[in-house]
Parts: structure tokens; C-alpha cells; sequence
């Protein structure tokens, strides 16, 4: 167990270019080639931190489950696109987070208390080093159906509890929402990501449209593998 201060983290089991802006509703279109990942409220019930840990199976990723003001989400395992892109992202993230020195770089299954009587298990996190540990970054990648947990309910839950900043990943749009405290839209990155977090020498930049065309071309070289069982 971990005690930090107000907007730290409480337990943990396991200069941005310029961009277009985006209103704040959650109105972007959906493709319906997306995976179907789902993340829904689960009955109507207010949910407490012992109530979660009861359904967590240790012995599975899947299903996810989070809490976040009484309300249980249960997201069942995502399809291969959602994970080849977390996987990818790890792969730019986690060595650049160990040669800037800035602390370690998460996947879920991880569960994450940033307040009292909550759970979230973001797809990648990174987490500062030091005795004042925090969040510098979460990510989630989204699909038709967690398009208003992740734009909306977990993007205030993280904005609120002092995330530094959250990235929402379309896959299907191609592009990432960057969200930071205090603002009213997000920052929309389609083609270079550039991440430069307090404390770091150097910037790191992610061309997206190469990071697209890899998770896609590895989507259809599983998928190929998966028709020919």
C-alpha cells in the first residue's frame, strides 16, 4: 500500500504541437470497422472497492473491471486491433520513459486508485518516479462502444484527479485526443504526437500515420492467420 497526497496515487497493483481542437461532447464519428470491445455501466447500483475485488479473477486480464463514483464498468476483452495498438504505444513509450529517467511505463491488467472508492485499470500509464508519485500520462484506445467511458466519464474522473494528461486513441479516425487539466478541448494529433512531460531533456515524437499503418497491417496478418484455423 502507497499513501500519497490528495491527487496521488493511493495503490498500484502491478510540448505538444499544435493540433486542431475539438469540441468537448463526445460527437466524432464512428467507423463500425472498430473491434467490439465493449465498456458499459453494469447494473445500477452503487459499487464500493470490495464489491469489485470480489469479481476480479487474478488468473484473467479479462473482463476488466473499474469503479468510478459508484458505477461498475466491465469491459470483455478487446479484439486485436485494441491490443496491437497498446502494445505498439509500449513500445515508443516505455524505452524513452527509461532513458529521460521520468519512472515506468504500465499496461492492464493494473489496478490504479487515484481516490477513495475507485478503481480504473488504464490501457497504458506511465508513472513518475520519486517519492511524489504520479500520473504523467493515460491512455486509452478506444472502440464504438467505450466511446462515452473513455471521452467522457474517464476523461473527467483523470482531468479531475490530476492526471497530467490523458490521450484518447481512434483507431478508426486515425488520430489522438490529448486532454490536460483545466481545458475545455482537446488537443487532436493526426499526424506527429510530440510528448514532452516536466522533467525530461528531450521530446518524444510519434509519427502517427506509421503507427497506424503498423497496427493495421498487423490486424490483417492476424486476422489472415485466424481464417486459415
Amino acid at each position: 500500500m502507497r499513501e500519497f497526497g490528495s491527487h496521488g496515487i493511493n495503490r498500484v497493483t502491478e510540448q505538444p504541437t499544435a493540433g486542431h481542437m475539438l469540441l468537448r461532447a463526445p460527437t466524432l464519428p464512428i467507423s463500425p470497422r472498430a473491434e467490439q470491445t465493449m465498456a458499459m455501466p453494469a447494473m445500477r447500483r452503487r459499487w464500493t472497492p470490495e464489491h469489485v475485488r470480489r469479481l476480479i479473477d487474478e488468473s484473467r486480464a479479462w473482463p476488466r473491471y473499474e469503479l468510478i463514483d459508484g458505477e461498475l464498468l466491465v469491459t470483455p476483452a478487446p479484439g486485436h486491433p485494441h491490443q496491437l495498438a497498446v502494445g505498439e504505444l509500449h513500445l515508443l513509450l516505455a524505452p524513452y520513459v527509461e532513458r529521460e529517467g521520468l519512472g515506468l511505463t504500465l499496461l492492464s491488467p493494473s489496478d490504479v486508485e487515484l481516490r477513495p472508492d475507485t478503481i480504473t485499470q488504464p490501457d497504458l500509464y506511465v508513472l513518475s518516479a520519486g517519492p511524489d508519485e504520479k500520473l504523467l500520462l493515460t491512455i486509452e484506445v478506444i472502440s464504438p462502444s467505450s466511446i462515452r467511458t473513455d471521452r467522457v466519464t474517464k476523461r473527467d474522473f483523470y482531468m479531475e484527479s490530476g492526471v497530467a494528461e490523458y490521450w484518447v486513441v481512434d483507431l478508426d479516425a486515425r488520430m489522438v485526443e490529448r486532454w490536460t487539466p483545466h481545458q475545455e478541448t482537446p488537443l487532436v494529433e493526426r499526424s506527429t504526437l510530440t510528448w514532452q512531460p516536466h522533467g525530461s531533456a528531450s521530446p518524444l515524437e510519434i509519427e502517427l500515420s506509421l503507427l497506424f499503418d503498423r497496427v493495421s497491417l498487423k490486424s490483417e496478418i492476424a486476422r489472415k492467420a485466424l481464417d486459415r484455423r
